[in-house]
């Protein structure tokens, strides 16, 4: 009875075992004999390797392996192995039943009885197809960005363990830092650094900071192997597993040097645009205000002085005449040092030896300068001419030696010295490119300030206190050398001197033009004329006609030009026409070319307060400044009237049977 119970309970847990087996889908547990047939199937095993339990039993377990590992023989190996260990254990590919292959887990236990003899193996398998898949998966993204962080070179992508030693290094970081793989493996990060951030302590800050925050970012000089510097933008994050630990820091270093220039170029830029805009608007301002004022002191300079004329040498009278004459004449003066801030003074720019200039100057200069005072000229041998005013250019240099005078109170000397470069397209800001002069004045005074150094040649800007400068001397020296396509360099700090550079353009003609020398001829020499005066202030139009009556002429005057047209056709015995240029709703250019098509023999006699015309005016022709006097006057209607015929020069036949050619004259 008891054997009995036995059997039965055996074969009920035998069912039992049964029913777990096939109840397990995941793995493939099948029994195979001694030989290696398949004696047993389960449910798993159906699902993963496609056969049914008729189709396998009695099938050797080899057909599961791929045709490589047979051909190896593995699979007897796995029974040999089994059999003398007790197990045997592999991933590896293996074969379903349409071909297709898998990866999977397997293992084989032998089974033995109580007395040891071998019964078969148990193998269970299970398909690991998406774990490898994952797992190539990962190990083909991790290969990719490796490749990817090792083939970028513009950015420096390396690792640093947790004590901020080298542990990878990419292409971008040997390019931008120097160094190979091998020179800087396990070498400490600091080394990038400069010897002023290592002194105070920021890359070891940099660490704490990532380590603590996550992450740290700035800019600052870094070192090349070479020992170069370069701009740099930073990143340091720190690395930690999912528990915390930190593993180390990922760095991320770009040369943004290039960036940081044109950056600092594009800035540089914009102040420039914005100081020349300022200037602009200041020159602009300026030059309308000397204009203004250039009429009304051809005014009080044209009544003073027919005044003068008028009144005898009267102990009384003439010296308060002759004082409001010098004030007025200072006003003049003035407004010419506006006109050259503006740009728009008259200038007679011809090629000069600046050598000879300055050695013609230099009596005047060391009385200006006064005893204490010692200038030492230094040129070379020879030098080529330059290309500007020579009147203007001595004015410039006596202000300029006048300011180092006033900075230099208790004496001391002034290096007059010249030297010729070619200067490259950019640099020196300002200037084309091509050969220059540098005329340059070096004092020993006390120097500017930053502050002052800027706004030195800012008009009415002047440290000399009231009443002892305009403030228009050094604009008036830009002015210049703008006009003659030079430049000013001023170079100057407190308690070093002040250096003024004058850069000049080498002039292109090898010789001195010669401008005829204008006539001081006098009324009766030229006769009486009927002269058409055209000007729309009428200060300065009473003015003009009372200094052309006193010469002996008759005048028509006219407030515009479509006043003056009709008197023209009215008067058919004009002789000349002088004409103010900027008047409203019709310019004395415009004028002077209406007067062209009607009457091509009549001269006219332009009056502008600017260097330049318009346009489509007449630029070459002779000229004359307001404020001008009665004598400067006389002189050019004599040329007006009775110069000689220039080559090319169109002839007009005047009142009198002679030829004159049009006349320009400016204020």
């Amino acid at each position: 009875m008891t054997a009995n119970v036995s059997a039965a309970q055996s074969s009920i847990l035998e069912g039992h075992h049964r029913l777990l087996v096939d109840a397990i889908t995941d793995y493939a547990i099948y029994m195979l004999d001694p030989h290696g047939l398949v004696i047993s199937w389960n449910i798993g095993a159906q699902r993963s390797k496609g056969y049914t339990e008729a189709e396998i039993i009695g099938e050797h377990f080899s057909r599961f392996y791929i045709p490589e590992d047979r051909e190896a023989g593995l699979p007897q190996l796995a029974l040999k192995t089994a059999t003398e260990t007790g197990r045997f254990e592999n991933e590896g590919w293996y074969l379903r039943k349409d071909g297709s292959r898998y990866w999977a887990h397997a293992v084989i236990d032998a089974i033995r009885n109580a007395e040891g003899d071998l019964l078969g193996f148990a193998k269970i398998t299970r398909d690991l197809s998406g774990r490898r898949m994952a797992e190539l998966e990962l190990k083909r993204s991790e290969e990719q960005f490796r490749i990817l962080v090792q083939g970028v070179a513009d950015y420096a992508i390396y690792m640093l363990d947790p004590r901020g030693h080298v542990s990878s290094w990419n292409l971008g970081a040997q390019r931008i830092k120097g160094y190979t793989q091998q020179e800087i493996l396990g070498q400490h990060f600091s080394r990038f650094y400069t010897q002023e951030d290592r002194t105070a302590g920021l890359p070891w800050r940099a660490l704490d900071i990532a380590a603590k925050d996550g992450r740290f970012e700035n800019e600052g000089w870094r070192v090349r192997k070479d020992g170069s510097r370069f701009w740099a933008s930073v990143v340091i994050d720190a690395i930690r597993t999912d528990d915390g630990f930190l593993l180390g820091f990922a760095k991320v270093t770009r040369d943004i040097t290039e960036k940081r220039e044109a950056q600092r170029k594009l800035e540089q830029a914009k102040e420039e645009l914005f100081q020349a805009q300022k200037m602009e608007a200041v020159g602009q301002l300026t030059g309308g205000m000397a204009h203004d004022f250039n009429n009304l002191l051809m005014a009080v300079l044209g009544s003073l002085e027919i005044l003068r004329k008028r009144v005898a040498d009267n102990p009384s009278i003439t010296p308060f005449i002759d004082n409001a004459i010098q004030g007025a004449q200072r006003g003049a003066a003035l407004t010419q040092r506006m006109l050259a801030f503006s740009r728009r003074q008259e200038l007679k720019l011809e090629p000069l030896d600046v050598t000879e200039l300055v050695r013609n100057m230099t009596d005047l200069l060391q009385g200006a300068m006064g005893p204490s005072m010692m200038i030492e000229t230094h040129f070379p041998l020879s030098l080529p001419r330059v290309k500007t005013d020579p009147n203007q250019l001595e004015n410039a240099l006596l202000n300029l030696a006048v300011n180092a005078r006033d900075a230099m109170p208790k004496g001391g000397s002034l290096v007059i010295a010249a030297r010729l470069r070619e200067i490259a397209k950019d640099e020196v800001n300002g200037l084309e490119a091509g050969a220059f002069i540098c005329l340059s004045l070096k004092d020993e005074g006390e120097g500017m300030d930053e502050e002052t150094l800027a706004n030195a040649t800012t008009p009415f800007f002047t440290t000399k206190g009231v009443g002892k400068g305009t403030g228009l001397g050094l604009s008036m020296v830009q002015g210049l050398m703008a006009q003659s396509g030079g430049k000013l360099v001023l170079k100057s700090c407190r308690g070093a001197g002040t250096t003024a550079e004058l850069w000049l353009p080498v002039a292109a003609e090898t010789s001195v033009k010669m401008e005829e020398p204008v006539a001081e001829a006098a009324p009766a020499a030229g006769g009486s004329f009927n002269i058409l005066a055209v000007d729309d202030d009428a200060l300065v139009l009473m003015n003009t006609a009372f200094m052309l009556e006193d010469l002996g002429h008759t005048v028509l005057q006219a407030h515009s030009g479509e006043e003056a047209l009709k008197l023209i056709e009215d008067h058919h015995d004009i002789h000349l026409v002088i004409t103010d240029h900027s008047m409203p709703r019709m310019t004395g250019s415009e004028f002077a070319a209406a007067i062209a098509e009607r009457m091509p023999d009549l001269p006219v006699i332009l009056a502008s307060g600017y260097a330049e015309l318009p346009a489509g005016s007449n630029n070459d022709l002779p000229r004359l400044a307001k404020p001008f006097n009665q004598q400067q006057l006389a002189a050019v209607i004599a040329k007006a009237i009775g110069v000689a015929p220039v080559a090319n020069q169109r002839r007009l036949p005047t009142g009198d049977g002679r030829c004159s050619p049009v006349m320009h004259v400016h204020k």
